[in-house]
């Protein structure tokens, strides 16, 4: 299934590192909501690409953007994550379920055993990155969505991005024809 711009998310939840639980339905951004979905504490492009996005998160909250990384790590995967890779202001969600990640239209991998980039084992299967911006009401409003963890969008761009959205009031999305 894929979600097209101006669809409603299906309902995302998941377990957040540190404690608690977070949920789409529940998320009170005041314009947009950035979703980015990382492979797991095993794809070391993801150790620096969610670090990047830890350092914009301030960016991104200044204009009304709430964001949270998610994963189908599970909990010590996440919290190792948060740890290693020094993230401050990014909430982590871990234990996304993969049957959410497909319906939110997420590429969905298996995997290969060892990564010899990380040395950390792979799951079993796992969602390939995404940016989904999503609109208070639950209406996706932008997607970046890969198949592969290479060649990711430029977060700083996705924030320029959002920097137009807002400058023309948000217009109807692109991409629902």
């Amino acid at each position: 299934m894929r979600v097209i711009p101006g669809d409603t998310m299906p309902g995302i939840d998941a377990r957040l590192a540190g404690g608690g639980r977070w949920a789409l339905a529940q998320e009170k951004a005041e314009k947009l909501c950035l979703l980015a979905f990382y492979r797991g504490i095993f794809c070391p492009i993801c150790r620096l690409w969610v670090a990047d996005l830890d350092r914009l998160v301030p960016e991104f909250e200044q204009r009304g953007v709430s964001v949270i990384a998610l994963s189908c790590d599970k909990k010590d995967g996440a919290e190792k994550a948060v740890a290693e890779w020094g993230l401050k202001h990014l909430r982590v969600g871990y234990r996304l379920d993969v049957e959410d990640a497909r319906r939110a239209g997420l590429y969905i991998s298996e995997g290969r055993g060892l990564n010899p980039g990380s040395g950390f084992k792979e799951p079993m299967l796992f969602a390939e990155p995404a940016l989904l911006l999503v609109k208070p009401e639950g209406e996706l409003y932008a997607a970046w969505i890969q198949s592969t963890p290479y060649a990711r969008a430029r977060l700083a761009e996705i924030l320029t991005a959002v920097d137009n959205f807002a400058g023309r009031n948000f217009p109807e999305p692109r991409g629902s024809a």
